[in-house]
């Protein structure tokens, strides 16, 4: 028997990486993406510069996303899971943009991402890039059946009911069509940081308050 047999091999290479610092690096490669396409263009911006920009490979990046204007999709979808939470918790009678300003006191996934100037800048593409465009609305299409969901347990309705998918469909385009006002208004303007944080949730706010008036 030589002196090796029997031990436990120990394991070999880097451990595997947990699911939160998956997300972390989602969120880089998203945030990365959107710099460059924003001071570069969508058409100018490789998959290796998105890589370089976070220090992982172009593999890496692909093996997160299907195509580089994929890469922004974790700064769509972050406000659209905080809203779809808000709704869970939304009691009878009480002002849903009341509710979101407590949640957003305490969640900050819709202000995870960069800069929300940049934000804006991103959204403004989505006009002229035929890429960006298809997952910003795949984004919305597939968060408007997780508020209908969250409206039909508020409401105690079945999952199918015809009465919160009108409803999850009326917040959704309010939502999309909030974000893109913000967008649009602030094309000519350079607010800081904080300034332009404050507009965008106000401006969500709003929505959310004169899309939930048919809402009982």
């Amino acid at each position: 028997m030589t002196a090796s047999r029997g031990r436990t091999r120990r394991p070999t290479g880097r451990p595997p990486l947990t699911e939160e610092r998956k997300s972390e690096i989602r969120l880089e490669i998203a945030r990365a993406a959107v710099d460059l396409f924003v001071t570069q263009g969508v058409a100018a911006t490789t998959g290796e510069q998105i890589g370089a920009a976070v220090g992982v490979s172009a593999r890496t990046v692909w093996r997160y996303f299907p195509s580089k204007e994929s890469c922004v999709r974790p700064l769509f979808s972050a406000g659209i899971d905080l809203i779809a939470d808000c709704l869970r918790r939304w009691r009878p009678g009480q002002p849903l943009e009341e509710l979101f300003d407590q949640e957003l006191a305490v969640d900050d996934r819709l202000l995870a991402g960069p800069d929300r100037a940049t934000v804006g800048a991103l959204v403004r593409l989505t006009r002229t890039e035929p890429g960006l465009r298809a997952i910003w609305l795949q984004t919305y299409d597939e968060a408007e059946p997780a508020f209908a969901q969250a409206l039909a347990e508020r409401a105690g309705l079945p999952a199918d009911d015809l009465r919160p998918t009108i409803q999850a469909a009326t917040l959704n385009a309010a939502l999309r069509a909030a974000v893109e006002h913000y967008a649009w208004h602030t094309a000519d303007a350079r607010p800081d940081r904080s300034t332009a944080q404050t507009e965008l949730v106000a401006t969500l706010r709003l929505a959310l308050g004169v899309a939930a008036e048919g809402v009982v």
